[in-house]
């Protein structure tokens, strides 16, 4: 594999849509074992393997293993020495997400357009060549240690990228019918919503799609804001949360507390099938939030009629929600580390494009029972 430093041109930034996004390419996590994780995603989540780099293809100072469902790709990585940028991550964090990587057509040109707009470089486009081609990657900052990475594929031919080789495996669970990523929330800290909205929206140009304040997010004992932002073609969403003022810590609060800043709080991953993918999930270990029966007594009341019986939703747990395009099923997972941190939400859209207004307090009770039980309320 060979490493090449792209050169960047000054060129005319006026254009109407600056950063075309494609979508999301992976999500990479800084994890304190890579192939335990694996493992665990893998049996947990139905991911098949797909790739690897580590010491055996020349990569010295670490270890990725990437796994792969649908259009869904997760990349595992691991430090393999102390004193470095992975290590410190994962000593200060826990395992969390360091990288959301944005599928391009011209890393280049995304990497030129978003510094010229503010945005602090975190990789300069860099081209991976190998005898399958050449992926050329860039990248800049975002809220806390998280950081966008720019991924232009279209002459690449290869598994993943230049220094990954396929990763064969004789165990290759099932699928469970995840299909790629909704949308990606991160917490921020008090005040600091709104900077990172106009970030978004200078930066990279996205927009403020909808809004929650501490009236629609709230329990007895607590609160926060949101701002959901988008990229032009919708491919992309950012919901960004920050703390409320409430009568105990809330979620964010916890989060910010434990994770030690800002990041990643919740994958939102797409299912055609929500009752089969949960179902399967639930078998598997995967543990969810529970909201009380007595919510299932009235939702139907509040959503109108759906597709669905009612009865599964119920046993499992999934929430339901309505706007003007349609309904919505989502069900939140507890989190997956021993940290309060990072947790995974499961959504299939039935039309409609929001986010669950109407599941706010019921979820947000079922966080604050889970904070109770830790003693973080």
């Amino acid at each position: 594999m060979s490493t090449t430093t792209i050169a960047t041109k000054n060129t005319s930034t006026a254009t109407a849509d600056f950063l075309p996004l494609n979508g999301t390419d992976y999500i990479e996590f800084y994890v304190g074992n890579a192939k335990q994780a694996a493992h665990f995603y893998k049996t947990a989540f139905g991911f098949q393997s797909l790739a690897y780099a580590g010491p055996e293809t020349g990569m010295m100072d670490k270890v990725s293993y990437v796994i792969r469902q649908n259009k869904l790709t997760f990349v595992l990585t691991t430090p393999l020495k102390t004193n470095n940028e992975i290590a410190d991550h994962i000593y200060k964090h826990g395992d969390g997400v360091k990288v959301l990587a944005l599928m391009v057509d011209d890393a280049t040109d995304a990497w030129k357009q978003t510094i010229a707009r503010g945005g602090k470089s975190y990789k300069e486009p860099t081209a991976l060549k190998d005898e399958n081609g050449e992926v050329i990657l860039s990248g800049i900052h975002t809220y806390g240690d998280t950081v966008h990475i720019f991924v232009e594929r279209k002459n690449y031919k290869g598994v993943f990228i230049p220094g990954f080789k396929k990763w064969e495996s004789n165990y290759n669970p099932t699928s469970t019918g995840l299909l790629y990523v909704d949308h990606c929330v991160g917490n921020v800290d008090w005040n600091q919503m709104d900077p990172w909205v106009k970030f978004y929206e200078e930066v990279l140009g996205f927009k403020n799609i909808l809004s929650f304040d501490d009236k629609d997010i709230s329990t007895e004992y607590s609160a926060l804001m949101s701002k959901v932002m988008s990229n032009g073609n919708g491919y992309v969403k950012f919901p960004i949360n920050e703390p409320a003022e409430g009568k105990k810590k809330s979620q964010v609060e916890e989060y910010l507390d434990f994770y030690q800043g800002e990041g990643v709080q919740h994958v939102a991953i797409a299912t055609a099938n929500i009752v089969e993918t949960v179902a399967e999930l639930q078998k598997r270990g995967v543990e969810f939030l529970k909201v009380p029966q007595s919510y299932y007594d009235t939702v139907l009341d509040r959503v109108g009629q759906i597709e669905e019986e009612l009865s599964p939703l119920r046993e499992l747990g999934i929430l339901i929600d309505r706007d003007d395009e349609g309904y919505l099923l989502q069900i939140f997972s507890k989190p997956v580390e021993d940290r309060p941190t990072l947790f995974f939400e499961i959504i299939q859209r039935k039309g409609a494009q929001s986010f669950g207004k109407g599941n706010f307090k019921a979820l947000f009770e079922a966080l604050e029972r889970e904070q109770a039980a830790r003693g973080n309320l």
